[in-house]
């Protein structure tokens, strides 16, 4: 049965999968039926009330005549209407909410004219050399035209939007000119830190201090990034010639606090980046202990890909009472609708031959980017010594290799000396990697919620990719939230994903099921267990 299944799953994957574009007759069908009911979207924003008013009408009205051209242009008339009175009551249903092409901004006065959304960089009248590091690109992708007007007139900030989204400029750049204007009111030539950008793990903190140490320069600012699993050394010796930006992890941060080295009194911006995620991996005793240290007149900015209640509570306790909140998509995680997703069902035997079938498809060059995720750090080592032996040259990251090792063998994949990676969930999110044309998942991951996020590594800036995933019977219990997220996503949906069952238990979210991170208010906190040489940060 196991082999039926695996020739099966394999077969429809291969006729599927194209790495170029979407030509699937099925996926077409899909993403047209998707067209087609786009106009009605503002109709589920508009609440149950409306939705159901204009399913009674339309019922009546198409009853007998549903394949009348005529009928068709009404109804596309009267969802366009709908959308724009949709968009008015919308915007009346609350105050300062302001609801514009897929964005959503929540907050006091967001509809002030100073707060319009940016069509160029240079509409933000900013000095040249502020705007240095957005010389190579041609407008501002939606998160940053939309936060800027409200960072750089000092609003508290949450901003909900996936990885790759240009997170790490839209709060860099109001950074800057915080810091400028801070150092022209004091009479003081000493340098101290006056922003502070939180990370969950080392690479992307490293990934943030690159790009904020290349936009610091030309403004005279510098730049250190602490983190765990390197000598802290050079770190202090930073610290104690002066610096304006600190980038860190929690863990590594705190050490070097109660040490009296790191001195945050004068942090008067600070940045949460991946909340969601730091709190998920049991950081919030730290974060709250390292924002104690903050000055109190501090601006706060908050970025996270999803909104469960630990983050919404951790904002109503450091930030204003009435942030800004910007939601780009939504506030749940879906699928990149740009990444074809294929998920082939197999015995787990099977998957170091599938493995290299796949590489002989996708990577035949050996110059095009291929990111392969593991579930355990034993398994990464153990799926690179199998792949180098077989000829391909493949390197890998995870919580074994030291942290030289781990940045090493990024760079070579990111440069693409090497661009065949194996890889735990380390790198599964922030991670900016340019021109990854495949992901394969050679282990399903525990939630998936990661699986979102791992796919997420290819389809970026609006290129096209390919998500491959091996789904064995030890995966089951994930099969009726994977079969929500294809589906969200106009995929292709095995049939033996389905023999598994669709059944989601406790749907605490339309995509993820019983396992989608939501904390429930009267929840224990959790507790931080650090396991030796994990992929953590320590």
């Amino acid at each position: 049965m196991g082999r039926k299944l695996e020739s099966t799953a394999g077969e429809e994957a291969l006729e599927v999968a194209n790495v170029n574009g979407f030509d699937d007759p099925e996926n077409k069908i899909k993403k047209k039926k998707k067209k087609d009911k786009g106009n009605n979207l503002c109709e589920s924003e508009n609440g149950d009330d409306s939705k159901s008013k204009s399913k009674t009408k339309r019922k009546h009205k198409d009853s007998s005549e549903q394949s009348d051209g005529k009928i068709l242009k009404e109804r596309e008339k009267e969802g366009k209407k709908k959308k724009k009175d949709g968009v008015n009551e919308l915007k009346e249903a609350g105050e300062g909410e302001k609801v514009e092409g897929g964005v959503v901004v929540t907050g006091n006065k967001t509809k002030d004219s100073k707060y319009k959304a940016l069509n160029s960089f240079a509409e933000s009248g900013l000095p040249a050399e502020v705007l240095d590091c957005c010389k190579s690109f041609s407008k501002p992708s939606p998160i940053q035209s939309h936060a800027w007007p409200f960072l750089l007139d000092g609003r508290d900030f949450i901003g909900i939007a996936a990885t790759g989204s240009g997170k790490t400029v839209a709060f860099g750049v109001p950074a800057l000119m915080h810091i400028l204007q801070k150092k022209k009111k004091k009479t003081s030539t000493k340098v101290v830190p006056r922003c502070l950008v939180l990370s969950p793990t080392r690479e992307l903190a490293q990934q943030i201090a690159d790009v904020l140490c290349d936009a610091g320069s030309p403004c005279g600012l510098e730049t250190v990034c602490l983190y765990g699993g390197t000598s802290k050394g050079p770190q202090i010796s930073s610290l104690k010639s002066g610096v304006d930006i600190v980038i860190g992890t929690p863990g590594r941060m705190k050490d070097l606090i109660e040490m009296g080295i790191c001195n945050l009194g004068d942090v008067s911006f600070v940045v949460l980046d991946e909340a969601d995620r730091m709190l998920d991996m049991g950081f919030e005793p730290e974060v709250r202990s390292i924002l104690s240290q903050t000055s109190s007149a501090r601006q706060m900015v908050m970025f996270s890909a999803t909104w469960p209640l630990a983050v919404h509570q951790l904002a109503q306790e450091f930030m204003d009472p009435d942030p800004v909140k910007v939601v780009i998509g939504s506030e749940d995680l879906a699928a990149n609708h740009d990444v074809m997703q294929i998920v082939e069902v197999l015995d787990d035997r099977s998957r170091d031959a599938r493995l290299v079938a796949l590489l002989e498809k996708y990577h035949q060059s050996q110059r095009n980017r291929v990111l392969v995720f593991v579930l355990y750090k034993k398994e990464a080592a153990r799926v690179e010594t199998m792949l180098q032996r077989r000829g391909w040259k493949a390197v890998s990251v995870h919580g074994d290799k030291s942290q030289h090792d781990r940045t090493k063998a990024l760079a070579l994949f990111k440069e693409g000396k090497c661009p065949l990676m194996i890889a735990t969930d380390v790198a599964s999110r922030g991670l900016d990697i340019p021109d990854v044309e495949v992901v394969i998942n050679y282990s399903f991951p525990l939630t998936t919620e990661d699986y979102v996020h791992r796919i997420g590594r290819t389809g970026r800036a609006g290129k096209k990719g390919v998500a491959h995933t091996f789904f064995t019977q030890e995966n089951k219990a994930l099969a009726g939230e994977l079969v929500n997220v294809l589906r969200e996503a106009g995929q292709v949906v095995p049939e033996a994903l389905t023999k598994f069952g669709t059944h989601v238990k406790k749907k605490e979210s339309k995509l993820y099921g019983s396992h989608f991170k939501e904390i429930k208010a009267d929840a224990p906190k959790s507790t931080k267990i650090t396991f030796a040489n994990s992929d953590d940060e320590e």
